[in-house]
């Protein structure tokens, strides 16, 4: 007898009954849900939790369902599949979620066997391509299922600390990330003392920057740090 493999799942969507009807269903089949009534909250999970597949409405209140795939395309540099839910049908519609970053689209109403169609697919297509899901600026990359890091082929071994640092700015890049927010990422809401991080940094630096001609990693003075290519500035 073969065992199904949970699928992680994010639904937002901000009609209560239908959210709960999802979850519901979902769960009964042996995966694991989670919800979110609204944009701004659903995209914070999306980015700080992971997902095999997300399922997004259109329509929504706070930020569309359009808006926030959009930022966690781009913005978050998130590659997790979506599968949009909306009330449109027209080809326009569709066209719109798709160059968004929908990776699928449903239309209200539909059957729930469907969806759990659309997103075991959508789960098996994710597994398929992890391998090809590097993060990268410049010369550098990094692996998210590995943990892996490699600037021009060489690999670099990081400290725990430094491996979340550096996985936290390469998502990001090129945008700056502040100290207050990599410590909080790093130890939650019992920070060390203020020269923890900057230890971290120089340590990090020290891997990825000092064996190289071109440094990545650069400090904002008296904000936080960013990593991103020295010819984009």
């Amino acid at each position: 007898m073969s065992t199904i493999t949970p699928i992680r799942v994010l639904i937002i969507e901000d009609d209560s009954d239908l959210a709960a009807n999802l979850y519901d269903y979902l769960e009964a089949k042996g995966h694991q849900p989670d919800s979110a009534g609204d944009g701004i909250t659903g995209l914070h999970l999306a980015i700080t939790n992971e997902y095999d597949v997300i399922i997004m409405d259109i329509m929504m209140p706070g930020m569309d369902g359009l808006t926030a795939c959009k930022k966690l395309r781009e913005e978050a540099s998130n590659a997790t599949p979506v599968l949009m839910l909306t009330a449109r049908d027209t080809l326009d519609d569709k066209l719109s979620g798709f160059e968004n970053g929908a990776d699928d689209y449903l239309v209200k109403p539909f059957a729930l066997k469907e969806l759990l169609a659309r997103i075991t697919a959508l789960s098996r297509r994710q597994v398929k391509d992890a391998n090809k899901q590097l993060i990268e600026v410049a010369d550098l990359n990094f692996n998210p299922n590995t943990l892996e890091v490699h600037r021009q082929g060489k690999l670099i071994t990081l400290t725990p600390t430094a491996l979340k640092i550096l996985e936290l700015l390469i998502r990001r890049s090129p945008n700056v990330v502040k100290r207050q927010e990599i410590e909080k990422e790093i130890w939650h809401d019992s920070p060390p003392d203020s020269d923890a991080l900057r230890a971290h940094v120089h340590s990090l630096r020290a891997a990825v920057d000092k064996p190289f001609e071109k440094a990545l990693l650069h400090t904002i003075h008296g904000i936080g740090f960013r990593l991103v290519d020295s010819d984009e500035l």
